[in-house]
């Protein structure tokens, strides 16, 4: 009881601990991707500047590192990073252009979030056809 004297009811609401039934909004998947590419960019940077040490440290490193980037699988990987890249870059930009005050609404955010996927899937595939 309430110092009132009034009884409190708690509100029984819905809970839904089912991630998978959980349907999340085009805005809140582009923001969660901004974050999660800008997490693999700072690690790419990382494993890139110790390529590039490498490299430029002799002849021998220089070797190990083409040695390092001969195979599909490292080719996959840099694509990754460069796709990974391409999206911080965009979604960067998008977020730059909603702090100018532009596209802060609802309709407007889902659909410059769509935009931003959409011109990350055409730098990805041109990031592709670049790397093989």
């Amino acid at each position: 009881m309430e110092p009132s004297g009034q009884t409190v009811t708690k509100k029984q609401r819905p809970v839904n601990l089912d991630l998978r039934t959980i349907r999340q909004p085009v805005a809140a998947i582009a923001s969660i991707l901004h974050r999660v590419s800008g997490v693999i960019t700072l690690f790419s940077l990382a494993i890139l500047l110790w390529l590039l040490k490498s490299s430029l440290s002799s002849e021998t490193g220089f070797l190990e590192v083409v040695d390092i980037l001969d195979g599909f699988f490292v080719w996959f990987i840099l694509w990754g990073m460069l796709t990974a890249l391409a999206y911080h870059i965009v979604g960067g930009i998008r977020h730059l252009i909603m702090d100018a005050g532009y596209g802060e609404d609802l309709e407007s955010g889902a659909l410059s979030a769509k935009v931003a996927l959409g011109v990350t899937a055409v730098l990805s595939v041109l990031a592709g056809i670049m790397v093989w």
